[in-house]
């Protein structure tokens, strides 16, 4: 198959194009650099140097490639997470609005049938329930800067992908990434922090976080591509995990220090609203995804991801 994939430089298109390849699709990747696109081609695919918020220039790029499915991995997170800043998800909020519109109306000119497009799996509203086994359970639109403008683009996002005609759109709902190029890989800023102890445990540590390996999310995707209904998926491991078990075995996996545990008032202090939703966000189940991908995840938990995945 001919797949198209853009934001082939990232953290999920990295490990994705050359699992692509082996599975012997032909692969056309985008990026905004030529450093990068040498690296794309390295892997065996072709490059395409283009932005996708430039609509005239990413259907000339999809025309060219001719695909058959189009794999959306476009963000434009900073390389550091500071949830006190309002403009923190400005730029994907960008991407995830205009430059999906751009590409599904590149994906119908050209004929494309087959629409996989990157979501999150922390987007659920705090439920009655610890764990989401629901893919249809409603999002949380109405959580803290700034993060509230972010959880609007995500359902409209989403919305535009799985209601576009001509398409069989399936959106992936990744849980929080680990793994080389993301936060918590090496270098990444919550690696620094942890090692640092700024990144504490919250109040009672509760809140539940679905983990997903980069390497296992490329997986899922390449199953993606090539089978499953319409729809949305959680692409998560098989243990959501309490922040009073992930921080330390994380900060212990990095050779950093025990965690500070701090009551939630002081965590707003310095981290803003975001601090009280640590403690009631549910994990999500990966059910479906194993039931209808035919896919698992290599590291089924975060226990030994942390420990033994590439970083």
């Amino acid at each position: 198959m001919r797949v198209f994939v853009a934001g082939a430089s990232g953290a999920i298109g990295r490990p994705l194009v050359p699992r692509l390849i082996a599975a012997g699709h032909e692969v056309t990747g985008t990026t905004r650099s030529e450093g990068s696109a040498e690296a794309i081609r390295a892997a065996g695919a072709s490059a395409a140097i283009v932005d996708a918020l430039d609509a005239d220039a990413l259907r000339d790029a999809v025309e060219r490639a001719t695909p058959e499915a189009i794999v959306h991995e476009l963000t434009a997170l900073p390389e550091r997470f500071n949830p006190r800043k309002r403009d923190l998800y400005d730029a994907t909020n960008r991407i995830r609005r205009e430059g999906t519109g751009n590409l599904l109306d590149a994906a119908r000119a050209a004929g494309v049938r087959r629409f996989v497009c990157q979501s999150i799996a922390f987007a659920y509203a705090p439920a009655a329930e610890p764990v989401v086994m629901d893919e249809e359970a409603p999002l949380n639109l109405g959580a803290p800067p700034p993060f509230s403008e972010g959880m609007r683009v995500i359902a409209e996002m989403e919305d535009m992908v799985l209601g576009a005609g001509g398409l069989d759109g399936l959106v992936l709902r990744y849980g929080w990434f680990y793994g080389p190029g993301t936060y918590y890989g090496e270098g990444g800023s919550m690696t620094a922090d942890v090692r640092k102890r700024r990144f504490p445990v919250v109040g009672s540590g509760s809140g539940l976080f679905s983990f997903i390996h980069t390497d296992d999310a490329a997986d899922a995707t390449v199953a993606a591509v090539e089978r499953g209904a319409p729809g949305v998926y959680n692409v998560v491991d098989d243990e959501p995990a309490a922040l009073r078990d992930w921080v330390p075995a994380y900060a212990e996996a990095i050779g950093a220090p025990p965690p500070r545990r701090v009551p939630v008032w002081l965590a707003r202090l310095v981290a803003g609203k975001m601090a009280s939703s640590m403690d009631v966000q549910p994990g999500a189940s990966n059910a479906k995804a194993k039931r209808e991908l035919g896919w698992a995840p290599r590291w089924s938990s975060w226990r030994e991801g942390f420990r033994e995945a590439p970083r």
